[in-house]
């Protein structure tokens, strides 16, 4: 791959990764509440029929996060290997945070969001649970890509410091 493409693979990396942090952040404070609705005086109460019909999942992330930034993330892990030095180690690393986030998604958030919107069976309580449990791991999800964004960034000017 020539420079160019290298830079640009690092780039949208780097937009992907804010375009991500930006939307969780949107997500977790202004839409999940229209699932989870109530406080801890009077009780939570798990909505899935709202959340279906948001269906974030496949109207924003898999066109943001699920096919691009896991093809992004593999894709900086082998150009960040191939790097060397300080700029190696901070696009490795970007790259390592963004992959577990990736692996937390697809082993965590994406099933159980898939098992709240669905199971109108799953008694309000046990709805209630999971849906606290998943947006409490959401704030560790958005602390993650915060890593590997602000990583990524560092990458990319230690890029632009050498090309200089």
């Amino acid at each position: 791959m020539t420079r160019w493409g290298v830079r640009l693979l690092l780039w949208l990396f780097v937009v992907n990764l804010g375009i991500t942090f930006g939307a969780g952040l949107y997500e977790a404070r202004i839409v999940v509440p229209e699932w989870l609705a109530g406080s801890p005086e009077t009780g939570y109460r798990w909505d899935a029929a709202a959340a279906r019909e948001a269906d974030t999942g496949r109207r924003f992330w898999a066109f943001v996060t699920t096919g691009p930034l896991t093809l992004l993330t593999a894709a900086n892990l082998v150009a960040g290997w191939r790097a060397r030095g300080t700029l190696r180690r901070w696009w490795v690393g970007a790259a390592l945070a963004a992959l577990a986030d990736r692996a937390f998604t697809f082993s965590y958030f994406i099933p159980t969001m898939l098992t709240l919107m669905r199971d109108d069976t799953m008694p309000q309580p046990e709805a209630v649970r999971l849906a606290l449990q998943w947006a409490n791991l959401n704030h560790l999800r958005h602390a993650i890509v915060l890593v590997a964004w602000l990583a990524a960034l560092k990458a990319f000017s230690l890029s632009s410091e050498r090309r200089a």
